[in-house]
């Protein structure tokens, strides 16, 4: 299957980003379409990349993908929706956040080829971290074709279990509010400091990106890179030894845990 017919049911930011990033990787546009309610979503995208829309999901009828990049809060609706067209058992990936395999073959449909994904926001801007979960009835083709998808905005992982997805929720899904949280801290301290707001703002958003960068070679993982930034009596060393006395490891680790409860919670609840 070199040319999959693929349709996107939804055609939010999620959906954006992933068109973008196949027509970039010169995925043919004849072989994407879009299905979404709102008027003007649908003919923005017509506009922005030339593909085909719809309002209804009639269209999924013959895909040999379909990528479903709805809000999770409306998945039950449009899955059930979509149930009595999707008979020739086509590829599913699923984007929602939070909702499992069972919920969702419950209401698209027994054998149904399943692909679970957990992408994180970065993933509008192609930097994307994205975990993947197959069912068994997803092929080898199938997983490879998942991946040329989801890697058009970013980077991919597969996961035997479907409960590492809610561990990667936890750790690259919730993340990059994280590394935000971190950012605006720094510069509300910086400004603290005497600096003024745009300049703090600016270096420590380019000493955040300067640090990815480097971690991102793998020359050394980042717990190295640390030592290495980190000379004896220095203000770097200052400045970790009051990270470490504050418990900020442990403090992660509480965090991270708390992301990974609730969300099997809300995996829970979508059943």
């Amino acid at each position: 299957m070199s040319k999959p017919k693929l349709v996107f049911i939804g055609g939010g930011n999620m959906a954006t980003s992933l068109i973008g990033g196949l027509l970039k990787q010169g995925f043919p546009t004849a072989n994407i379409a879009v299905t979404d309610p709102v008027p003007e979503t649908r003919q923005g995208l017509e506009s922005e990349f030339n593909i085909t829309t719809y309002e209804t999901n009639d269209c999924a009828r013959d895909a040999d993908i379909v990528v479903l990049a709805v809000k999770p809060q409306i998945m039950k609706v449009v899955a059930s929706d979509l149930a009595p067209v999707v008979t020739l058992k086509p590829l599913v990936i699923s984007i929602a956040a939070g909702i499992p395999v069972a919920a969702l073959r419950g209401w698209l449909g027994d054998n149904i080829p399943l692909v679970r994904c957990m992408p994180n926001t970065p993933a509008l801007v192609q930097k994307g971290a994205t975990g993947l979960f197959a069912t068994d009835d997803v092929s080898a083709e199938q997983r490879t074709l998942t991946e040329t998808i989801i890697s058009a905005v970013g980077t991919v992982n597969w996961f035997d279990t479907e409960l590492d997805i809610d561990r990667v929720t936890a750790l690259s899904g919730s993340g990059p509010a994280y590394f935000f949280l971190v950012m605006e801290a720094m510069e509300d301290a910086g400004v603290k400091l005497g600096l003024d707001r745009d300049t703090a703002r600016q270096m420590t958003i380019q000493t955040a990106l300067g640090a990815a960068s480097m971690a991102a070679q793998g020359e050394f993982e980042p717990g190295e890179l640390r030592k290495r930034v980190t000379s004896p009596g220095g203000t770097t060393e200052s400045a970790i030894k009051t990270f470490i006395s504050g418990k900020l490891p442990g403090l992660f680790e509480q965090a991270m845990e708390a992301a990974y409860q609730r969300s099997i919670e809300i995996a829970d609840e979508a059943l």
